[in-house]
C-alpha cells in the first residue's frame, strides 16, 4: 500500500476499535488507536500470512503482548477478512470470539493468550526460536509490546535471551504512547531509555515516530534486513490518537469512549471498507520428524524389600526415560533452568542437543518458552528445581487459559532432599499445580513408575506436571507395571485393614514400613500409592474409606493443596467423610539430613505408625 492508503487503513483501525468498544460498553479503545498505524504497515505490507491456513508452516507469527488492545487486533482480523462486521460488534459479549484479552482457543490466528503483560515478548521468543532451530522455514515473528510492560522483569528475561540466541527472525513493536493505567509510565516518551536497554542485551533498536507511516514502513524493512541480531522498533505514539477528547489524555484508560460517534466522525466515519490482500508466505514443508518410532524405556530392576537403602532416584529415571523418549518420539524437546545435571534433563541433551534449549536461570523464561514451542507443535518438557517453578505461576496460569500443552518437571522437592534447607524444597508445588485449571498433576514413587509416567505425559492435554525426588528410593514396581493417568497402586490389603495409609512418591516407602510396624502390633493398614493427584482416583480411595473406616495421608508438602486436599476431593460428592489424619510438613524446616527431615516433620514411618495406632484406638472408643 502506498503512503495515502496506509493512512486511511489506520483510521480504519481506529473507528473500528472505538465502535468495538462502545458496542461491549468496555475495552480498550485508547490503547488500540495509538498502535493503529503500527499494525497498519504492518499488515498490509510486511506480515506474511494466510488466513485460510493458519497452521501454515510458513506463515509469520504475531503475538500482541498488550493483550488489552484486543479491539485493534480485532479491527486487523476484520481489515484482512477473517472475521467480518457483525462479529466484531460481538466484541466481550457472551458466547462471542472475540474476548476481552485474545486467547487462541476459539481464534485460530492468535498464537498465545495474553492479557498478564510481560508475556508476549517471553512467548515470542520460544517461537522464534522453534523457527530458527527445529522448523527452519523461515517465518519471522512479530510482537507488539506497550511501553507500561516494559517495566516487567520477564521482557528483559526475554530481551536478555534473545540476544544471547541471536534472534534476527524476532521484531518487537513497542508502542510508546507514554500513558499507562493509572498515569504516565516510568520513562514517558524516552525513546532512547528503551534503546539503551535492549541494546545491552544485543538487540538492534529502531527509533520511529510511530504515526508516520513511511517511517514505520522504513523501519520493518530495517527490521527484516537486520541479520545476527533481534530488532526492537520503539515508536512514540499518542494514545487515544485522532480523537480531540481524547488524545494523550490520562485517566482514560480502559474505557469506551463517551462521544463514540463524534469520536468516528472524527476519524473519517464509517465509510471505509478496506480490505488487506495480505501477502502470501512462501512455500515450505513442516519440519518436524514423525512422532511414531521405537520407544524403548529403561528397565529397572525390582529392589529386594520397600525399605532397601539402595535404589534408583526418580529423577534418575526421569532424565533416562525422556532421553528414550525423545528417541522414540521426534516432536519432543527439552528445556531447563541450569540445573540439568541436578534434574537430568542433561541425559536428554546429550542425546539429543539439537532439540534441547538452554534457558538459564529464568524459570519464566523458560515455560514462555515450552509454551511458544508447544504453540508450534513441539512436545516440550521443561524442569528445574519444584521450588523455583513457584516463580513462574503466573506463566503456567496463562499456558492453561491459551489451552497450551506442555510437560513441567519439578525436581528436588519437599524436606527429603535434605540439608539445603528450606530455600530449595519445593512444598507448595503440588497446590499450585493441581489449582491450574485443566492440569494433570503426578507423583512417582520409584523408577519403574517415572519412566511410564514419564512417556503417558506426552500423549496428555494442558499442563502437565511431574514431581521428582533427589535421593535414591527403592524400585518396588516391575518394570512392565502399567500406571492409568487417574490411577492408583494398592501395595497392601486385606479383609481385616482398619485402616488405609494414603501416600505418594518418597512417603510410599514409609507408608509400606509403617503398614509392616502397625501389623506387628496386630493393626493390619491398607496402603495406596497414590501416585496420580489430579485426576485422583476417587473409586479406590472411596473402596478404602468403606472397607477400613479411617484414612491417614501422608504428604512431603505443605498440608494446604497437596495429597491430603486431593484425597478429600473424592469425598466431595456429599457422601460422608471418613475418619481422617492428615500428616504433612507443617513446620518451617532447616538443615538436616534426609531421615531427620522426614522425622521431624512428622511423616516417617515411625510417625505414620504412631497415627495409625492413635486413630484406630479413638475409632475403637467411640
Amino acid at each position: 500500500m502506498n503512503t495515502g492508503e496506509l493512512v486511511e487503513l489506520g483510521q480504519q483501525l481506529r473507528v473500528d476499535s472505538v465502535r468495538a468498544s462502545a458496542a461491549a460498553g468496555s475495552g480498550h479503545p485508547t490503547s488500540s488507536m495509538s498502535a493503529a498505524d503500527l499494525m497498519a504497515v504492518l499488515l498490509a505490507n510486511h506480515f506474511r500470512y494466510d488466513f485460510d491456513r493458519p497452521a501454515h508452516p510458513a506463515n509469520d507469527r504475531f503475538v500482541l503482548s498488550k493483550g488489552h488492545a484486543s479491539p485493534l487486533m480485532y479491527a486487523v482480523f476484520k481489515a484482512a477478512g477473517a472475521i467480518d462486521d457483525e462479529e466484531l460488534l460481538t466484541f466481550r459479549k457472551l458466547g462471542s470470539r472475540l474476548e476481552g484479552h485474545p486467547t487462541p482457543r476459539q481464534l485460530p490466528w492468535v498464537e498465545t493468550a495474553t492479557g498478564s503483560l510481560g508475556q508476549g515478548l517471553p512467548v515470542g521468543v520460544g517461537i522464534a526460536l522453534s523457527g530458527k532451530r527445529l522448523d527452519r522455514t523461515g517465518y519471522r515473528v512479530w510482537v507488539l509490546c506497550g511501553d507500561s510492560e516494559m517495566a516487567e522483569g520477564s521482557v528483559w528475561e526475554a530481551a536478555e535471551h534473545a540476544g544471547h540466541e541471536h534472534l534476527d527472525n524476532l521484531t518487537v513493536i513497542v508502542d510508546v504512547n507514554r500513558l499507562g493505567q493509572r498515569g504516565p509510565t516510568r520513562h514517558g516518551h524516552d525513546l532512547d531509555a528503551y534503546a539503551r536497554r535492549f541494546q545491552a542485551f544485543g538487540w538492534h533498536t529502531v527509533e520511529v515516530d510511530g504515526h508516520d507511516v513511511d517511517a514505520i514502513d522504513r523501519a520493518y524493512g530495517e527490521a527484516i534486513s537486520t541479520k545476527g541480531q533481534p530488532t526492537a522498533i520503539l515508536a512514540r505514539t499518542l494514545k487515544g490518537k485522532g480523537v480531540t477528547d481524547v488524545e494523550d489524555r490520562e485517566g482514560l484508560h480502559g474505557k469506551p469512549l463517551k462521544n463514540a460517534d463524534d469520536a468516528i466522525e472524527e476519524l473519517g466515519g464509517t465509510h471505509r471498507n478496506i480490505r488487506v490482500e495480505v501477502h502470501e508466505p512462501p512455500a515450505a514443508r513442516m519440519l518436524h520428524a514423525v512422532p511414531a518410532g521405537h520407544l524403548e524405556l529403561p528397565r529397572f530392576e525390582k529392589s529386594g524389600s520397600a525399605q532397601d537403602d539402595k535404589g534408583v532416584a526418580t529423577r534418575d529415571a526421569f532424565g533416562q526415560a525422556l532421553a528414550a523418549l525423545g528417541s522414540g518420539r521426534g516432536d519432543v524437546v527439552a528445556l531447563d533452568g541450569e540445573v540439568g545435571d541436578s534434574t537430568r534433563a542433561e541425559f536428554f541433551a546429550k542425546e539429543h542437543p539439537d532439540r534441547y534449549f538452554e534457558c538459564y536461570i529464568a524459570e519464566q523464561q523458560m515455560v514462555a518458552t515450552a509454551v511458544g514451542l508447544a504453540a508450534r507443535g513441539w512436545v516440550p518438557y521443561a524442569s528445574t528445581f519444584a521450588a523455583f517453578l513457584t516463580r513462574a505461576h503466573d506463566f503456567i496460569r496463562m499456558a492453561s487459559i491459551s489451552g497450551s500443552g506442555i510437560n513441567l518437571v519439578g525436581s528436588h522437592a519437599g524436606v527429603a532432599i535434605g540439608q539445603d534447607g528450606p530455600s530449595q524444597m519445593g512444598l507448595e508445588d503440588l497446590a499450585m499445580m493441581r489449582a491450574i485449571h485443566g492440569s494433570t498433576v503426578l507423583y512417582p514413587c520409584d523408577a519403574n513408575q517415572t519412566a511410564h509416567l514419564v512417556t503417558a505425559m506426552a500423549g496428555l492435554e494442558g499442563i502437565r506436571y511431574l514431581r521428582t525426588s533427589r535421593g535414591e528410593s527403592p524400585v518396588i514396581y516391575g518394570p512392565d507395571e502399567e500406571f492409568p493417568i487417574g490411577g492408583s497402586k494398592v501395595l497392601r490389603s486385606s479383609d481385616q485393614d482398619r485402616m488405609t495409609i494414603v501416600a505418594a512418591g518418597v512417603t510410599v516407602p514409609q507408608a509400606l514400613a509403617a503398614a509392616d510396624t502397625l501389623a506387628a502390633d496386630g493393626i493390619r493398614a491398607r496402603v495406596i500409592d497414590l501416585y496420580s493427584l489430579k485426576p485422583v482416583d476417587a473409586a479406590t480411595l472411596r473402596q478404602a474409606a468403606e472397607e477400613t473406616g479411617c484414612l491417614v495421608t501422608v504428604e512431603d508438602h505443605r498440608a494446604e493443596g497437596g495429597l491430603g486436599d486431593a484425597v478429600l476431593d473424592a469425598f466431595a460428592d456429599g457422601r460422608p467423610v471418613p475418619r481422617l489424619v492428615r500428616l504433612a510438613v507443617r513446620t518451617m524446616p532447616g538443615s538436616a539430613s534426609p531421615d531427620e527431615q522426614l522425622h521431624a516433620a512428622g511423616i516417617d514411618a515411625e510417625s505414620i505408625a504412631a497415627a495409625g495406632r492413635l486413630l484406630v484406638e479413638e475409632a475403637i472408643v467411640r
